[in-house]
């Protein structure tokens, strides 16, 4: 099973475990290329995408596009706050 992971460039707290674990995490320089980058892994094969919760709010095909599909699972991660 293909995963990724998606959050901002600048963003060094959300999926630095995935990170370190050698997992593919996109890291966007611009969040509103969102729903292309989402776009090309599920053409990829992508079947689980991971999102920050920052980087979800870019997105206009969440729901439009894969609420319904049964191909591809879209996880919006919590967000994560400073202490």
């Amino acid at each position: 099973m293909k995963i990724s992971w998606i959050k901002e460039e600048k963003d060094n707290k959300n999926f630095a475990i995935a990170e370190r674990l050698g997992m593919k995490v996109q890291r966007l320089k611009n969040p509103e290329d969102i729903d292309k980058t989402m776009e090309e892994l599920v053409n990829q094969n992508y079947k689980t995408i991971v999102l920050s919760n920052e980087i979800a709010g870019f997105s206009e095909d969440i729901i439009k596009k894969y609420q319904n599909n049964q191909n591809v699972n879209i996880i919006i991660s919590p967000r994560r706050w400073n202490n």
